[in-house]
């Protein structure tokens, strides 16, 4: 009887999968960094490796699985698990992962984006559970969304709907993100460019930041509680941008409820009260938008992959 499921989230700074039972259970699981350079087959090759350890070590074969549920920070065609693009690894464009891994594989392969898998997770068993419609924000190394409308996710013609993260907002100016474009709300507001930015604002604004090594999320977060100017300076631009993105998917959608997931939902209040603040600067119809954090916390792209089997 095929009762397992695998669930595996890939992200731009690990992987996790996770092996879940009958149940819904998760009894096992493994996580490993992401090599940003790797390219399609590569990634597959390890993707392969690592599921043969989960099988082992839990005394399991393929037989005992009813499916494996892939996530990915991509552009993918769902109907053919076709990867176009992926701005966090960019050698992983153009490649047929369903494919190539079907002929090492005996079982269902489902691909699907990061942000979907996520909604999904979030709103079967996390922050939106009991509502009709539901976006998830994911603010991490990326920015995207996925959408959930009448209880299903919305997809699009091709499979990316949702990726509210490359939206432009300064079209052709600004830092260029791995969507190959210029001015997209991820290149402002996601973590991944967090470096660059805090280069770009250093000659403006005094810092006790160590500015001889890349910022991350991490520093970034220790200067802002220290209320370090340059901190606060790249905090609110990236609040700024953010809230514009909720705001616009709210007037295209107008859908009330937003989750956000994601590292940088680690800066809490310093973050996302300013993002609120923003929001509500242009929002000018006084009907309720509600703003939630993820419950699932890391887990839940392990969890949305293996609902994908489902």
């Amino acid at each position: 009887m095929r009762a397992y499921r695998i669930g595996i989230d890939v992200g731009g700074t690990k992987i996790a999968y996770g092996l879940f039972d009958e149940k819904n259970e998760l009894i096992d699981q493994l996580r490993e960094p992401t090599d940003a350079e790797i390219d399609g087959p590569s990634l597959a090759d390890q993707i392969l490796k690592q599921i043969e350890v989960l099988l082992e070590r839990n005394q399991l074969e393929q037989k005992d699985l009813k499916g494996i549920g892939i996530c990915m920070p991509s552009f993918i065609l769902f109907d053919e698990g076709y990867i176009c693009m992926t701005s966090a690894m960019t050698n992983v464009r153009d490649f047929a992962m369903r494919e190539y891994m079907a002929r090492r594989l005996s079982v269902p392969i489902v691909l699907d984006n990061d942000s979907n898998c996520a909604a999904l997770a979030e709103y079967r068993f996390g922050a939106g559970r009991g509502s009709r419609h539901m976006i998830y924000m994911a603010a991490s190394t990326g920015i995207g969304s996925g959408l959930i409308l009448n209880g299903e996710v919305f997809r699009g013609s091709y499979g990316w709907a949702g990726e509210s993260g490359h939206m432009l907002i300064t079209p052709d100016e600004g830092i260029l993100c791995g969507c190959r474009n210029q001015g997209c709300f991820m290149s402002w507001a996601g973590g991944r460019y967090i470096p660059e930015r805090v280069r770009q604002k250093a000659d403006s604004f005094n810092t006790c930041m160590d500015l001889s090594r890349d910022i991350d999320g991490v520093a970034l977060l220790q200067a802002c509680r220290e209320e370090d100017p340059l901190a606060l300076a790249v905090l609110d631009q990236m609040a700024h941008y953010l809230a514009v993105c909720v705001f616009n998917v709210y007037q295209m959608l107008n859908v009330n409820l937003f989750v956000f997931g994601g590292g940088l939902t680690h800066f809490g209040p310093l973050l996302f009260d300013r993002v609120r603040t923003e929001f509500d600067r242009y929002n000018h119809i006084p009907q309720l938008v509600e703003f939630r954090f993820a419950e699932l916390k890391q887990d839940f792209g392990m969890i949305g992959a293996a609902e994908l089997v489902k």
